[in-house]
């Protein structure tokens, strides 16, 4: 027993050692990110000033202000977890740092250009401007709003461009290293089987972020996107090369026990509660036998009681409907009677990442 546990060992110490360029190819891409987003997020606040005027959104909490230092420490752990993930050969170091100086620069001087309308939007109240616009017609109601008040919804070409860099400012460069808690998880489970013999979908893929990286770190095997917006599956497609599937969560047009793994990325928060369940349902449907959802999505003030108040403030300042109902669901629970179980768990910053298997 401690031979294989000697062995096993210095197998870690020497993946360690092998991608210990990759690992510090990573960090740096990931500080350049950081400090990139950052100075655009801040640039937008000084220009918008949301929380300021009369017609700024208020909220009220119970819970304590959140200390600055606790939430460096929770932000500097998503990139020291994605680091550290590369370094344990679970996947390359994603393309995902300003790279390109001029595509960069018009990328954040278009979210820049867009945040007045989208403060705007915040101090009118209006979540549901897009319910006018002729392509959200045939949708479900809860689908056709301005989720996190940005213009055009889920239905414009501009939104699904934009979204990327809205999400990267409002979390300061650490969106890609968050979403990665899921792909780590799925990565270790998945490590030493044949690529090709392996089936995923990555549900409600949105601009197809996830779904490049899950690429990258599964190169040859087959992998889709599905969504119910043609606009983000267009810069799905686009981004990741993979095929796309234009379909509701809710009736996935898949076989029964068709795939090794789903992966689903901040999507539940984004559920009224009546719809959850049967998402989780369809998701653990066309699961194979022991196959597996790699989820992620918000942290929960169970989660992280000491950042409850920014939490709680979330909703107030972008457009989630349905956030507060997410925030109280007890998601273990709610895909154990789906029929999966929870083998894994990750967290970072302001996300929560579940391995789930299917029963065998």
């Amino acid at each position: 027993m401690g031979q294989a546990s000697g062995r096993n060992d210095r197998l870690g110490a020497d993946r360690r050692g092998a991608f210990a360029l990759d690992a510090a190819a990573q960090r740096g891409k990931a500080a350049a990110k950081a400090a990139w987003w950052t100075a655009a997020g801040g640039l937008a606040k000084f220009i918008t000033r949301p929380t300021e005027g009369k017609a700024a959104p208020r909220f009220s909490s119970d819970a304590p202000p959140v200390s600055q230092g606790r939430l460096r420490r929770a932000y500097l752990s998503a990139f020291e977890k994605d680091a550290a993930d590369v370094a344990a050969g679970l996947y390359p170091p994603m393309e995902d740092a300003p790279s390109h100086p001029a595509a960069s620069i018009l990328k954040a001087w278009d979210f820049l250009a867009d945040a007045r309308e989208v403060d705007q939007r915040r101090r009118r109240g209006d979540g549901v401007e897009v319910r006018d616009d002729p392509k959200s017609q045939g949708y479900p109601a809860y689908y056709r709003q301005n989720f996190h008040y940005q213009s055009g919804g889920w239905f414009t070409a501009d939104s699904a461009r934009r979204y990327d860099a809205q999400v990267e400012a409002l979390f300061s460069g650490a969106a890609g290293a968050m979403r990665r808690r899921a792909l780590g998880l799925l990565a270790r489970h998945w490590r030493g089987r044949d690529q090709r013999d392996l089936r995923a979908v990555d549900v409600a893929c949105g601009s197809g972020a996830f779904l490049r990286d899950l690429a990258q770190a599964f190169p040859r095997a087959a992998l889709a996107g599905l969504d119910l917006s043609p606009a983000y599956l267009n810069e799905a497609r686009t981004r990741s090369g993979r095929g796309m599937v234009q379909a509701n969560a809710e009736r996935l047009p898949l076989a029964d026990g068709s795939l090794d793994a789903v992966t689903c990325v901040y999507l539940f928060h984004e559920l009224p509660p009546r719809v959850r369940p049967i998402v989780a349902a369809e998701l653990a449907r066309v699961l194979k036998p022991g196959g597996v959802l790699a989820f992620a999505d918000s942290v929960q003030p169970a989660d992280e009681p000491d950042l409850a108040r920014m939490l709680e403030a979330f909703p107030a300042y972008f457009h989630e409907p349905f956030y507060g109902s997410y925030a109280e669901t007890d998601l273990e629970a709610l895909f154990a009677a789906a029929g999966l179980r929870v083998v894994g768990r990750d967290k970072a910053f302001l996300t929560k990442a579940l391995l789930l298997e299917k029963a065998q």
